[in-house]
């Protein structure tokens, strides 16, 4: 939906299961649509599409199938605006981890699939609504073995900016991909963010069309925080493409929470931990059972865990969460509206959430959480 000043917001429909188009649309039609009931009913509904690569080379090559989801959106009064092209292929009911950064932007694969994201996205758009692709940091930190990868990153990254260039030309709009960092990927830090812009993204006119989706949960578990951080990015010329407004886990390890902790492992997603222990260096890991894995004495005063939780979720007695880095980056938005446009709600582990966390309907979990991001939203008038 729009708010004000131009800005858009919509929930990722990553949470739904879907890799072909039909399980996409289908998702689209029993979830979304409930959704737009109860939250935005008589107003224009903006879907923030998250579109696989097969369901994208389908919705593509099938006759019809574009102008069939266009003629439905017209009809149930709702438009897309941004895609999350972080997912290539499957990103539920089954092994994901590290496999969400396969293929990664050093292949062809990679660089093509986000061109067709962004030839779609121009077909499906509003006229004089901006529209956006969300994509991973280049690669995940592991897989860096060799001396060829980053540079074919950066190529294949400058192919993709000049391939928006030509269709924001064409088109007669602005489109920009925005690249995401995440703890353990190639760049996770505002720091490391600048650094890859710096050495292998420069100029002005690329940089139009090339910059970084931030995401409150990823910057948060960094211990960053958000006004010093945007103001990093944003000061050495870096575009925010998108915000991904969403939440993680915080704790003291105490034997307590730990144990509690484990309830949080599951076989689907990364969930890396970051733990902060006074003025030494942060310690990263990859995954909670690794961090688990840590004697008493080496477990730090504070960890923070890449979990997306429900944006309304209060904590429990042995947790917190990072919603004050959310909040205070809608300060930041507040006080510079120009900063983004776009602003998507990003809670993709409804499913793998201990029962206790989550709704038993996904829609009802989506309604609290436009709830909580609107009353958010217009505490600082960036929506009526």
């Amino acid at each position: 939906m729009e708010l004000t000043d131009g800005i858009h917001l919509a929930y990722c429909t990553n949470i739904h299961r879907g890799e072909t188009w039909d399980e996409t649309f289908s998702g689209l039609q029993q979830h979304t649509l409930r959704v737009k009931q109860r939250v935005c009913a008589d107003r224009p509904y903006a879907i923030g599409l998250r579109l696989g690569h097969q369901a994208a080379e389908e919705l593509r090559h099938r006759e019809g199938a574009l102008d069939g989801f266009r003629r439905w959106m017209d009809e149930h009064g709702c438009y897309v605006f941004t895609i999350n092209g972080f997912p290539y292929g499957r990103f539920h009911g089954g092994r994901v981890k590290e496999q969400v950064y396969v293929p990664d932007w050093s292949t062809t694969e990679r660089l093509e699939y986000t061109k067709l994201l962004f030839d779609l996205l121009a077909e499906m758009i509003p006229a004089g609504v901006e529209g956006s692709v969300s994509t991973l940091p280049g690669t995940f930190k592991e897989f860096v073995n060799d001396g060829d990868r980053v540079p074919a990153i950066a190529r294949n990254l400058r192919a993709c900016g000049e391939h928006i260039e030509g269709l924001s030309d064409r088109v007669g709009q602005s489109f920009h991909l925005g690249l995401e960092p995440e703890p353990l990927g190639l760049f996770e830090t505002s720091e490391e963010t600048l650094g890859f812009f710096a050495e292998h993204l420069q100029g002005e006119r690329l940089r139009e069309f090339i910059g970084v989706n931030y995401d409150t949960c990823h910057l948060a578990v960094e211990y960053e925080e958000p006004r010093e951080a945007l103001a990093r990015l944003s000061g050495a010329g870096i575009r925010i493409s998108k915000l991904h407004l969403s939440s993680a886990l915080t704790l003291h390890p105490s034997g307590a929470a730990l144990e509690r902790l484990r309830d949080f492992q599951e076989d689907t997603y990364l969930h890396q931990v970051v733990v902060r222990d006074g003025g030494q260096p942060l310690r990263r890991f990859r995954d909670l059972p690794d961090a688990l894995a840590l004697p008493e004495s080496e477990r730090g005063e504070e960890w923070r865990v890449h979990f997306h939780i429900p944006l309304h979720s209060g904590p429990e007695a042995v947790f917190g969460t990072t919603a004050d880095h959310l909040a205070g980056t809608l300060d930041v938005l507040a006080g510079d509206r120009d900063l983004c446009k776009h602003l998507e709600m990003e809670t993709y582990t409804w499913e793998v959430m201990p029962q206790e966390m989550h709704s038993e309907d996904v829609v009802d979990q989506l309604e609290r959480e436009y709830a909580w991001t609107l009353g958010e939203m217009r505490a600082r008038q960036l929506a009526v």
